[in-house]
């Protein structure tokens, strides 16, 4: 592959996953994929469960400027002062993007990640990925670090493996907003008593909200209090490295042995393999799964994941 046609791939990646949602926490949500102006780069913006003006007013200037509307955008951009809003406006200056990054002070995942995006844009690969890889660095625990290391293995699955746990979010979460369904876990996992299935559901929370390094230390926590099939199961999605997947599977492949009838186990594992891009291994083990309990939470998700292989 030429080092143009590189460049484009990660532009490429980039456009087909950047989106910025309200996340809600009891339905497991996908990005939302929107298709760029082709002119200019896409930016990606992350608010978690924040539904504030702001953050409403960003999403629809980052809409605006994938329609085409950079003017409009910009002007929506220009009357904040967060990071988000700085970067979008330099976006939304494009060509002029990458002076004005350069020029932003705070020199942290969100610019570093964007950064990269627009020299890729401006055909500079090495530049792109020198500073994909520092977003990866300078901020582990940001949905920034995890949307640049998707922009550096553009032929990987987007994204992180979640870890499900065995029974689903309680119904009540469902009549919250995505704020108070946070707090809620998050209480629920910190109070005294720190179940073990509050503490799977609040790392798995954090997961889906882009915060693996703190999901890893809950689950790390839920394994040393209770080391049962589950929460190993937990502690080792959560070290799943695209640049060391090996890092979860010496931790996962041993429980299949240790819990051979464990559905979690079985499960996980053909969801790492699909991360990995192994189909044929993956479904196996979802069928394993599936087998193991068609009619639980878990056997149920592994049959959703099967129809849509």
């Amino acid at each position: 592959m030429s080092p143009r046609t590189r460049v484009w791939v990660i532009v490429g990646a980039a456009a087909l996953v950047a989106a910025a949602a309200t996340v809600g926490l009891v339905s497991l949500t996908r990005d939302h994929v929107t298709k760029p102006e082709a002119k200019a780069p896409p930016i990606y913006l992350y608010f978690g469960v924040r539904q504030d003006a702001e953050a409403r007013a960003l999403l629809r200037a980052k809409d605006l400027y994938e329609r085409g509307g950079r003017a409009e955008a910009g002007t929506i951009f220009a009357r904040y002062r967060s990071p988000e809003a700085k970067v979008g406006a330099a976006f939304a200056s494009w060509p002029d993007t990458l002076p004005k990054l350069k020029a932003l002070p705070q020199r942290k995942a969100l610019v570093r990640l964007h950064e990269g995006i627009a020299l890729a844009a401006d055909g500079d690969e090495r530049g792109a990925r020198r500073e994909l890889e520092a977003a990866t660095r300078v901020e582990p625990d940001t949905p920034y670090a995890i949307r640049a290391d998707d922009f550096l293995h553009p032929r990987s699955v987007s994204g992180l493996p979640p870890f499900i746990p065995s029974r689903p979010f309680p119904k009540r979460l469902g009549k919250l907003a995505p704020p108070q369904q946070f707090a809620a876990l998050e209480l629920e996992a910190t109070r005294g008593g720190h179940s073990t299935m509050a503490l799977l559901r609040y790392g798995s929370a954090l997961q889906r909200l882009g915060h693996p390094v703190s999901a890893r230390r809950v689950f790390d926590g839920a394994a040393r209090a209770d080391p049962g099939a589950e929460t190993l199961t937990a502690a080792a999605v959560a070290r799943f490295d695209k640049d060391a997947p090996e890092r979860a599977f010496s931790r996962l492949g041993p429980l299949s042995a240790r819990f051979p009838r464990a559905q979690t186990v079985r499960f996980h594992l053909g969801v790492l393999l699909l991360w990995l891009g192994d189909l044929s291994d993956g479904k196996k083990q979802l069928k394993k799964a599936v087998a193991l309990g068609p009619k639980t939470p878990l056997g149920k998700e592994a049959k959703r994941f099967l129809d849509r292989l």
